[in-house]
């Protein structure tokens, strides 16, 4: 488990992070969500002990990580998948760490294998791809059997195959009971794989609870019906005051209704004769949620297609 309590880190007269409360828990994978500046990094690096925070507290498995005795057997973390010195080998580089927190050789071949590098673990790191780097990152993670897991963009230069295969396998580790905390900008893939979220904008907490109700807060409120007499019930509609939207080219029998209701919707149909093969209330998806609430937070804007974004100074 991951427990932060008033986490708080200044850098002179800048506040990184203010105040920040969450919990990671065990058997989950959680959502390290937020725009760029908005102090992920910052937490990441206090969690693990890099940082030291200017008020509260973070302790992992119960213990601030600087009081655990061999940390990599509790929490392991991928957080620069190019941190290897270039020319050492895969396999030389996870024995360094093995030896480093007293963990048997044995098991630097068996996390090799466990992420498909077996076959290139005596090349050297610095003629790794960002991909192949992001596997070895997520083999050194793992060379502990630890409980608590941290990656920071871990789908950074895999290919589908590869993103596919990480979501797979972090769904499998929070499934054997560890805590996964995962900071990703990938939010379709968040989407996916996260239980729950913490979302954070401008160094303070914007939301923590469970994937699907933070993209139930973006629903669309619009409504899609679907009938092979679209044209004629957009009209009847209308005479009784509800504006349809018709949907895209590619969804001709669609109509979408703003702020529609399904059974008003159903009962003008069915009084009117028209079939219909479809009444469903739209859900947001995570992006229009995260959009729509992080949207006062993001340290950058750009009126540019009505968009907002952020930009260049990390986070």
């Amino acid at each position: 488990m991951i427990e932060a309590v008033g986490l708080t880190k200044r850098y002179g007269s800048k506040v990184a992070v203010h105040d920040l409360t969450f919990t990671a828990r065990p058997g989950e994978v959680t959502g390290f969500l937020g725009p760029n500046g908005a102090g992920k990094s910052t937490t990441m690096r206090m969690i693990l002990g890099l940082d030291r925070p200017t008020a509260g507290e973070v302790k992992v498995a119960g213990k601030p990580y600087h009081r655990l005795d061999r940390p990599l057997c509790t929490v392991g973390a991928l957080i620069d998948a190019k941190w290897v010195h270039p020319n050492r080998s895969a396999r030389a580089h996870l024995r360094w760490l093995a030896r480093s927190n007293r963990i048997p050789i044995s098991r630097v071949d068996e996390v090799l294998d466990s992420v498909g590098l077996t076959e290139v673990g005596d090349r050297r790191a610095g003629g790794f791809s960002l991909g192949m780097s992001q596997r070895l990152g997520i083999a050194a993670a793992l060379l502990g059997d630890p409980q608590v897991l941290l990656f920071d963009e871990p789908v950074n230069g895999l290919d589908p195959e590869g993103i596919h295969w990480i979501r797979r396998f972090m769904r499998s580790l929070a499934d054997e009971g560890r805590t996964v905390f995962v900071s990703s900008h990938l939010l379709s893939e968040m989407a996916r794989t996260a239980d729950r979220l913490v979302v954070v904008g401008r160094g303070e907490l914007i939301a923590e609870c469970a994937t699907d109700e933070f993209t139930e807060r973006a629903g669309t409120g619009s409504l899609k019906v679907r009938s092979p007499h679209a044209d004629h019930l957009r009209g009847v509609l209308e005479r009784h005051g509800i504006t349809a939207q018709p949907r895209d080219p590619s969804e001709p029998d669609a109509i979408l209704i703003p702020g529609g209701d399904g059974a008003q919707v159903g009962r003008i149909a069915a009084a009117e004769g028209v079939v219909l093969h479809e009444l469903a209330p739209q859900k947001g998806s995570l992006e229009e949620a995260f959009m729509h609430i992080t949207g006062q937070a993001v340290e950058y804007r750009t009126d540019f297609g009505g968009a907002l974004a952020t930009a260049g100074k990390g986070d």
